[in-house]
């Protein structure tokens, strides 16, 4: 962290605007909430361990998982809401209970893929969408992927030197939203995409002077939501002014409804409460910035 940083845990209410702080702390970087079934709890990343955090407030719980104590800031819960899986620094996907418990990993290591970033699951919990680091025209190249999750079995939904990020479903299941650079002439340009979920029909959706990533759709279908950084940036950076933008899922009618600073860190996976009308993200304010 920055000195005189913090890391803020906040909700905002699309229909009426409010953005409620929910927890703050200047020891750790907290990252990627998610929101459990019930709408009672955040899962968070912090420190390469999960932990979950009342929507009303209060202090973290750690959730045991065992030996999976690296996770990155990637995981996602299962519709049902029984299961967390989550992304290790070994460059696996591991599967462990909402509750906690011995960990289960559902990649493969002979699957050719070095290293594989979680992001969405699919509404029958049955398959996972990952970013996968593999190999490519002898260069590793960031692309698009699937792994069932009771075999690990994957297929590959692109094969391009573009890196992509961000993959995860439509509710309906039916279509993955993504970035990508695989449009951009400029390093870094990261533009919002979807396509159908067999790696088909894309579609880009924006296409503007500003670098946009990870496209979350709310559970009702209805809404939107992304990470939008200053023209010129590169990937996804911690530590910079970025925006929350709302718009329809064609990305329609898009207009900003949080300007912080963050950018990695603040929405990498789906944060929408059930319910569709709230969202949850972590903001690093620094102490005597203007960007805090």
């Amino acid at each position: 962290m920055l000195p005189g940083q913090r890391s803020e845990l906040r909700i905002y209410d699309v229909t009426t605007g409010s953005d409620v702080l929910v927890y703050e702390t200047t020891s750790a970087v907290i990252e990627a909430p998610n929101w459990s079934v019930d709408g009672h709890w955040l899962v968070i990343n912090r420190d390469g361990l999960l932990y979950r955090v009342s929507t009303d407030g209060g202090e973290p719980e750690l959730i045991a998982t065992g030996e999976l104590d690296d996770s990155n800031n990637d995981h996602v819960l299962s519709a049902d809401g029984a299961w967390i899986y989550a992304s290790s620094q070994d460059g696996h996907i591991y599967e462990v209970a909402i509750e906690g418990g011995t960990p289960r990993r559902v990649t493969d290591p002979e699957d050719g893929i070095l290293m594989r970033y979680l992001h969405g699951i699919s509404p029958d919990g049955a398959e996972l969408a990952f970013i996968g680091a593999a190999e490519l025209s002898g260069e590793v190249r960031y692309n698009i992927y699937t792994a069932q999750v009771s075999t690990g079995e994957v297929r590959a939904l692109s094969a391009l030197d573009a890196p992509h990020d961000g993959a995860e479903y439509h509710p309906s299941g039916e279509l993955i939203y993504f970035n990508s650079e695989r449009a951009s002439v400029v390093a870094g340009h990261a533009q919002l995409f979807r396509m159908d979920r067999s790696g088909g029909t894309i579609e880009q959706l924006t296409d503007d002077e500003r670098v946009n990533w990870f496209p979350h759709v709310s559970p009702d279908g209805l809404r939107l939501v992304y990470l939008s950084y200053p023209a010129g940036t590169a990937g996804h950076p911690a530590n910079l002014p970025v925006e929350l933008r709302i718009a329809t899922p064609d990305l329609e009618h898009a207009r900003t409804v949080v300007r912080l600073f963050g950018g990695q860190g603040t929405i990498n996976v789906n944060s929408w409460a059930p319910d569709s009308t709230r969202f949850a993200y972590v903001a690093y304010p620094v102490a005597g910035s203007e960007d805090a």
